[in-house]
């Protein structure tokens, strides 16, 4: 799948290398966040200090910031991506199955009106080959 950004998109993205010096893989932007997606190895440097990148970015952009660390195994990068919620991620047949170990963890993976689980599918469909996620 070829990913495309607009023009906006790539002033955040630039403004994003140039604050953190942290290599950039892939951002997206839904209602109240953007998501930034970084080397692994660039995660610490893209937080900075106790934060304050993330602090400085969000007050620039007027949004939430996440920063979730690349990695060539889905079930790594899905672990990344909802840290710190922990479950048990299992794949077969291109279908990935997300088990939580409570009702409270298994709401905040499928959100309000499922919107937490779409934005998952639509990060992880940019990277990956799979059918489906579905949170047990």
């Amino acid at each position: 799948m070829k990913i495309t950004y607009d023009s906006d998109l790539i002033k955040v993205m630039n403004l994003f290398e140039s604050l953190t010096n942290a290599r950039i893989k892939d951002c997206l932007i839904d209602e109240e966040r953007y998501v930034f997606i970084v080397e692994d190895q660039d995660v610490g440097k893209a937080i900075g200090k106790k934060g304050v990148n993330i602090r400085k970015l969000e007050g620039l952009l007027k949004k939430k910031i996440k920063i979730v660390g690349f990695a060539e195994d889905v079930k790594t990068f899905i672990k990344h991506l909802i840290f710190p919620i922990e479950a048990e991620i299992e794949e077969n047949e291109h279908i990935i199955s997300l088990k939580s170990r409570d009702t409270k963890s298994r709401g905040i993976l499928i959100g309000r009106n499922a919107r937490n689980l779409k934005s998952l599918k639509e990060i992880v469909k940019r990277h990956f080959q799979f059918e489906d996620i579905k949170v047990i």
